[in-house]
């Protein structure tokens, strides 16, 4: 048996447990496990500050390249909008074999909703709602993810319940696709990301 000094120097070595089985997607100093999403026209995307920086264009995201679940699933993460009049945390995630994105900030910079429901975006569904988002502000994000519903809050605020099992699920047609499976973007917006992380969680 190996002494005890070495057993102890090997607990502290080893990487803490994660808490509520919660996955770290971001290191904090690259993009490892992500790709710069291949949007026309986007801005530039770096690290900064143990933050991910999405640059203002057309379009600017990062598309997670490991393994995601399509289904019960919880992420949360959070984000800033720097600079900009548009959505800065435009999350897209898979709903079964479908996907759909969680717009924060749209449409002119205040729409939060699901895009798209029954062919319906973000600005149109039952989804929808309006809020104020402040330059230079930390918020957190959180959405749940079952066979059929959609759940998601903003802060400790819930802003979308919706049930999905016999809805129409997808993206909303244009260059979102390119997020599939995961990915983030933001608008015509300087935003910033951190602490993302993601959880599967029993069905239901």
């Amino acid at each position: 048996m190996p002494p005890f000094g070495i057993l102890l120097i090997a607990l502290l070595a080893a990487p803490p447990p994660v808490a509520d089985g919660w996955k770290s997607m971001f290191d904090g100093v690259s993009l490892k496990g992500w790709k710069e999403t291949p949007f026309s026209g986007h801005g530039k995307v770096q690290v900064s500050d143990r933050a991910i920086v999405l640059g203002a264009g057309s379009l600017t995201g990062v598309t997670w390249t490991g393994e995601f679940p399509k289904s019960n699933f919880e992420v949360r993460l959070e984000a800033m909008k720097v600079s900009g009049d548009d959505f800065f945390a435009g999350i897209t995630f898979p709903v079964r074999d479908s996907f759909c994105s969680w717009i924060n900030g749209g449409w002119g910079g205040m729409t939060v909703g699901l895009s798209s429901l029954d062919n319906l975006d973000a600005s149109e569904n039952d989804t929808s709602s309006s809020r104020t988002f402040e330059a230079g502000r930390w918020y957190t994000f959180r959405l749940r993810v079952t066979d059929d519903r959609i759940r998601a809050w903003i802060d400790s605020e819930q802003v979308i319940d919706a049930e999905i099992g016999k809805r129409q699920v997808d993206l909303r047609p244009g260059e979102i696709d390119l997020s599939k499976p995961f990915g983030i973007a933001s608008y015509w917006t300087t935003a910033k990301l951190r602490k993302i992380e993601y959880r599967e969680i029993p069905p239901g």
